[in-house]
C-alpha cells in the first residue's frame, strides 16, 4: 500500500479513492460510456432473463422499504414531463 507523509499506511478505502480520482483526471464521459456498454454486454452474455428479473424484483423491494408514497409520486411527476 502507498504510504500517507507521515509513513502511516493508507487504508484501502483512501487507496481507492485516490486511485478512482486519477482515473477520472485521465478519461472523460465517452470513456466510462463505453466500458459501461462493454461491462453491459458481458454481463448480459453470461446472465439469463430470470437473472434480470430476480435483481429487479430485489431492487424495487428494497426501494420501496426505503422510500414513502410522496417519493413514488415524485418520481411519477417527474417522468411523465419527459
Amino acid at each position: 500500500m502507498a504510504k500517507k507523509p507521515n509513513d502511516q499506511k493508507m487504508t484501502r478505502e483512501e487507496a481507492g479513492r485516490l486511485g478512482g480520482e486519477a482515473t477520472a483526471k485521465k478519461h472523460n464521459r465517452e470513456f466510462y460510456q463505453e466500458i459501461g456498454k462493454k461491462g453491459g454486454k458481458a454481463t448480459s452474455k453470461n446472465h439469463s432473463r430470470e437473472f434480470y428479473q430476480n435483481i429487479g424484483q430485489k431492487g424495487g423491494v428494497a426501494t420501496s422499504r426505503n422510500h414513502d408514497r410522496e417519493f413514488y409520486q415524485e418520481i411519477g411527476r417527474k417522468g411523465g414531463k419527459k
